[in-house]
This record gives C-alpha cells, sequence and structure tokens, in this order.
C-alpha cells in the first residue's frame, strides 16, 4: 500500500497539485491553497514542529508520513520534508490512503481482533 501512495502523490505532480519543499509549501500555506500537507516521518522535530503549528493555526489537515528519500523521488525532486496537496479530492484520497495505511500496519489492531 505504501508505494500506492507514493505513486498517487506522483501522480498527483504530474497534475500539477502537488508543491513540495520548505518554503514553496510555506508560501502555499500563506495563500491558503493547501488541502493536506505530508511531512515526513524523518523530517527535523523543527520542521514537524513548524508545519504542525502552521496547520493547526490555519485549520488545515495534515498527516505525518514516508521518508523524505521517497517522498522526492516519487516526486520527481531531491529529498523533500513536506509536500503539499493543492485539490481536494486529490488531499481527500491521499489522507484516505495515508489513515488506511496506518491502521493496517501501525498496530492500533493489535489486541482488537
Amino acid at each position: 500500500m505504501t508505494n500506492r501512495i507514493y505513486s498517487f502523490m506522483g501522480l498527483a505532480v504530474k497534475a500539477g497539485r502537488l508543491v513540495s519543499g520548505d518554503d514553496t509549501c510555506e508560501r502555499a500555506l500563506k495563500r491558503e491553497k493547501v488541502k493536506l500537507l505530508i511531512i515526513a516521518e524523518d523530517a527535523s522535530d523543527n520542521t514537524k514542529k513548524k508545519f504542525t503549528d502552521i496547520c493547526s493555526y490555519r485549520n488545515i489537515a495534515f498527516r505525518i508520513f514516508g521518508k523524505k528519500e521517497l517522498i522526492g523521488s516519487y516526486t520527481g525532486k531531491d529529498a523533500r520534508s513536506v509536500a503539499a496537496i493543492l485539490d481536494k479530492g486529490f488531499a481527500d484520497r491521499l489522507a484516505e490512503m495515508i489513515d488506511k495505511d496506518h491502521l493496517e500496519f501501525g498496530g492500533e489492531q493489535i489486541g482488537k481482533i
């Protein structure tokens, strides 16, 4: 499932609905164009705090998912700590895929079966 998520992010890039990189994402957040922000799991603590605070303040959905190298690779760039989805349809589907991935492999279901 994880590879499908990265591939979907690549599709969003081709459709012109995903931007990545700290500065670009921060500008898009401040212009209120972002529907979903993806923050890499291996991003620095400062980066995670900065972007989660911005998203919380502006009431923008975000998910912590993936590795910087893979996000960059699938979006055709170098390593990226953050990626912003600019389209509601792409954002809803990507959030759903990430949530499902975390449920399947995150261990939340242990003991509930």
